[in-house]
């Protein structure tokens, strides 16, 4: 094998079993990966799954950091070409509500179950699911302040506590999507943004 071959496929299997780990953190917690497991969910050895990591901590990093970008991915497409404020908020709260309806993991959205899992302990992966969350918090704030400068909204708007209620509303979202398998969350969700989302 050329060494060129050697490091693509090296990369290859980095990339595997962090997709792996997305999916199995989205439903037994990021705390709940395990060498052993991945490994034998992935036909690999124990070896061969550690030494892509340097330790366990590293491991739950690139998951996020993963997740963060299929998130990313989803939602930048309809934000092309959108002017700042409403237009451009809109677009990317219901990319978003259709990302959490038809999320890529199987236990819903790895950010929403690793704030759930993670907000009561301190260190670096509690870290980056803030940093992640409040990525997608300074978008919503972003537009809405961009809304409020065009005159979209009212003067006076309160444009942290609509930020607020979106964000549980999308959390909302992914929980009764998740947990009560409801087929109308997303529909629910939608109607109670849309007075948010309207001038």
């Amino acid at each position: 094998m050329s060494p060129r071959r050697s490091v693509a496929a090296t990369r290859d299997t980095h990339r595997a079993i962090v997709r792996r780990a997305m999916d199995v953190a989205s439903v037994e917690g990021l705390d709940g990966l395990s060498i052993g497991g991945l490994a034998s969910d992935l036909g690999m050895s124990k070896a061969g799954v550690a030494g892509h990591f340097a330790n366990k901590q590293q491991l739950q990093l690139e998951a996020v950091d993963a997740a963060v970008e299929l998130f990313t991915a989803a939602i930048a497409p309809a934000l092309r070409e959108r002017a700042p404020g409403l237009d451009r908020l809109r677009a990317g709260v219901e990319a978003w509500f259709a990302y959490l309806e038809d999320t890529p993991f199987p236990g819903g959205c790895l950010i929403q179950a690793a704030a759930a899992e993670q907000d009561g302990r301190p260190g670096p992966v509690r870290d980056a699911v803030v940093a992640a969350d409040d990525r997608w918090r300074a978008f919503l704030l972003r537009e809405l302040h961009a809304a409020i400068e065009a005159g979209e909204l009212p003067a006076d708007t309160d444009a942290e506590q609509r930020c607020f209620v979106l964000l549980a509303l999308g959390a909302g979202l992914n929980q009764a999507a998740q947990l009560r398998a409801d087929p109308r969350a997303g529909d629910r969700a939608r109607r109670a943004a849309r007075p948010l989302l309207d001038g």
